[in-house]
């Protein structure tokens, strides 16, 4: 029963992935039949990971009162919701609005099902899972993209998503009765432990917290970043037009996705700190491509180099929480990581955003090398607190 509750958890993560990347993919042909900037991607952006953050510092409240199970159903519920939404929506404002639910929907079972494969699964299925999400988020710009050179709208693409979502929503209902015997959370003698209800206050104070939070919060700023832009970059600053971007964009997600296929096979071989350090290299390569060539060709490389490095620090990270600060600890400070991980989300996109639209979206390569430094910074700091040093 545990293994076939880990197929539905993988079946979560799709769902997690789906809506994901479709703003991004979707944006420029949006924002000029709303007829509003294109920095306003940011705006919406901004929207779904507000929601996201208030529902995440929630999320240890939520499962303990009702369960990763159903925190997990009803989540993909309001994802669904909120993309059958967009589908019919025809202003901004009504994007926005829907945006609210996509947010609060994705939040709590975020953390909820990170921590729980964090505690209860190996490094290599927390890999294998987010490799998952990237499956998701690799086909619904594909499905945007197909939809909308077909003669389709946007919109059309939206409501496709939405079905699928539906679909895997029903699927996770029914699942429920498999998630009510939860194996027991043991420290790493093998010892049983309580999980502990924390404050914010109490978070805070744990040493090692501050980085890993800004750490997150890097990594998230640069993936959502990369892959809100990658399309408009693309059409506007490397010509190509709006509905090839739209495909091209998802290279980013598909590069992300097929780097975590592998690196679940690399993580048992090397720690998930090697992996984090490797995905950090890979990503400065992949900046590097961008700005030392001019060709549309040269950039899709970049985003796809971004995308493999990317791939295994996330979810590295995460699957090294209950190691760095206990297992016991791991809820409460896995939902606060998440919040962290959405502001970075929230707030830098739409920074980027005032810069394409007030000096120019060639400048993203480097916004994102900027954004890498602090992150590799933020994570030294953490393993020199955390381990003494920084070794693996």
């Amino acid at each position: 029963m545990f293994q076939l509750l880990l197929v539905i958890i993988y079946l979560s993560f799709i769902s997690l992935g789906l809506p994901d990347s479709l703003l991004g993919s979707a944006w420029p042909a949006i924002y000029p039949q709303l007829n509003v900037p294109v920095s306003y991607a940011g705006i919406i952006s901004m929207v779904i990971a507000g929601g996201t953050i208030i529902s995440s510092l929630q999320s240890d409240r939520l499962t303990r009162l009702l369960g990763t199970g159903k925190v997990t159903a009803i989540s993909v519920t309001m994802t669904a919701l909120a993309l059958f939404g967009f589908s019919i929506s025809d202003s901004f404002i009504e994007l926005c609005l829907w945006a609210i639910p996509y947010g609060l929907g994705a939040g709590s079972v975020d953390a909820a099902l990170n921590n729980y494969v964090a505690l209860h699964y190996e490094s290599r299925h927390m890999n294998w899972l987010h490799c998952m999400w990237g499956v998701g988020a690799s086909v619904g710009p594909y499905i945007m993209g197909y939809v909308m050179t077909r003669g389709g709208t946007w919109n059309g693409g939206y409501r496709c998503i939405a079905f699928l979502q539906v679909v895997l929503t029903v699927i996770i209902i029914f699942s429920l009765p498999l998630w009510k015997e939860r194996p027991s959370i043991t420290d790493e003698s093998g010892k049983e432990v309580a999980a502990r209800e924390l404050s914010l206050k109490e978070v805070f104070k744990i040493s090692g917290v501050k980085e890993i939070l800004l750490c997150f919060f890097c990594y998230c700023a640069l993936e959502q970043t990369a892959g809100l832009w990658a399309s408009s970059y693309l059409t506007l600053y490397k010509g190509v037009p709006a509905e090839t971007a739209a495909k091209y964009a998802s290279l980013f997600f598909i590069g992300i996705t097929i780097g975590r296929g592998v690196s679940g096979f690399i993580t048992m071989k090397l720690s998930d700190v090697q992996m984090i350090r490797l995905g950090q290299i890979l990503i400065g390569c992949g900046i590097i491509i961008m700005i030392l060539n001019s060709g549309a060709k040269a950039a899709l490389a970049g985003f796809v180099v971004i995308g493999l490095g990317c791939a295994p620090i996330y979810p590295c990270i995460i699957h090294s929480t209950p190691k760095h600060f206990g297992a016991d600890k791991s809820q409460a400070i896995i939902g606060i990581q998440m919040a962290s991980a959405y502001v970075g989300t929230c707030l830098m996109p739409p920074v980027f955003g005032l810069i394409a639209n007030h000096i120019s979206v060639s400048l993203l390569p480097l916004y994102l090398f900027v954004i890498l430094v602090l992150m590799v910074v933020m994570h030294e700091l953490l393993l020199k607190k955390k381990m003494g040093w920084a070794g693996s």
